[in-house]
């Protein structure tokens, strides 16, 4: 089933209307109308350098995207060129470098900046996320708790519906996502790095420079009906009862949201530490991160937690001292076996 996109994309602060044209660039192609006045041809985020031979503007676009400005037989790109008057040069896939465009005016070649940048940021929506932002809960001490969790619920629910070993969470994995990213080549990881570093000065203002007490209690399901779950999650809470763990979320998010490097999907982060994830069940790779996975919904066999919520509904898996946030990378493990870490600060 295709997915619903919005028929408007801002770029930079700039409204296009997205138009599917046709069925056969890669996914599909798509053209943009820029919906603001057209005497505004001005761009704001290059530098356009005049030379000799007329104007000349050199973009930074990750290589996995070249393909969608060349398009099918290149018939994009030559559109594109046609369209705006100007010379397109892009680097051989896989090669990480700028794309040139030149023309012989400065608003030739400001328009085919913006075009490209709008297919850009509409394919880039695309891609699978490359890390994500997590706090680690796999302190020993909660992760000896998980442990026993884990073996009384196969002692004392095996023979419910779908309950069985492999959907439980890697105790080194444990953690809470704060949001994903796409990170497509070296520069917008060292990129993410630096937004991250921004944040530290913030995140010890909540704190007041030390690390955070958290206690994981409780467990909670995502859907409607006990009898019928795909994620088990444990709950978690700063002891004193502040909302300081939601707020350095939120304010995580909206700072990457605005620096481009995140998609907001809620008005605030769902804090929760799974524990049981059917999407664990087929494939062990598979990692819980708020993402849709390797599966679709229908191959999910979901198990019964009638039981489970009874019996250890309020079960305390441990308390610790949250002491980080890290950039995590997917589907790694680094050598305590936790996810391997692009970069990371320090709440204290």
């Amino acid at each position: 089933m295709d997915v619903l996109r919005p028929p408007l994309i801002n770029i930079n602060g700039r409204i296009y209307r997205r138009n599917i044209i046709k069925e056969e660039h890669y996914e599909e192609e798509e053209e943009f109308s820029y919906m603001g006045p057209p005497e505004d041809e001005t761009c704001d985020t290059h530098l356009i350098e005049q030379s000799d031979k007329g104007y000349r503007c050199a973009i930074d676009v990750p290589s996995v995207l070249y393909k969608y400005i060349i398009g099918k037989k290149g018939e994009t790109r030559k559109r594109l060129e046609f369209d705006t008057k100007t010379s397109i040069n892009i680097p051989k896939q896989g090669v990480e470098g700028q794309i040139v465009i030149t023309g012989s005016t400065k608003t030739a070649v400001s328009s085919a900046v913006t075009r490209v940048e709008v297919l850009v940021e509409s394919f880039r929506r695309k891609q699978p996320f490359t890390h994500f932002l997590s706090f680690p809960l796999n302190d020993s001490k909660v992760q000896e708790g998980f442990l026993r969790f884990k073996d009384e619920v196969l002692k004392q629910c095996s023979q419910d519906h779908g309950v069985e070993e492999s959907i439980f969470q890697n105790p080194a994995k444990l953690h809470l996502t704060i949001g994903t990213l796409a990170l497509l080549n070296e520069m917008e990881v060292r990129k993410a790095c630096e937004h991250l570093q921004e944040c530290q000065n913030f995140i010890r203002d909540i704190t007041e420079g030390k690390p955070l007490p958290l206690e994981v209690t409780g467990i909670e399901y995502m859907n409607d009906d006990p009898a019928m779950v795909d994620v088990l999650y444990a709950k978690v809470n700063v002891p004193d009862g502040s909302d300081r763990l939601q707020v350095i979320a939120d304010r995580l998010v909206e700072h990457f949201v605005s620096a481009g490097l995140m998609v907001r999907e809620w008005d605030r982060v769902k804090l929760h530490g799974t524990v049981m994830n059917t999407l664990f069940r087929k494939d062990s790779t598979v990692e819980d991160t708020s993402a849709a996975g390797r599966q679709t919904v229908n191959e999910r066999e979901a198990f019964d937690a009638k039981n489970i919520l009874k019996k250890f509904g309020a079960y305390c898996f441990g308390e610790f001292e949250l002491n980080t946030v890290q950039l995590s990378q997917r589907y790694s493990t680094d050598c305590t076996g936790y996810y391997s870490s692009a970069g990371s600060i320090s709440l204290s």
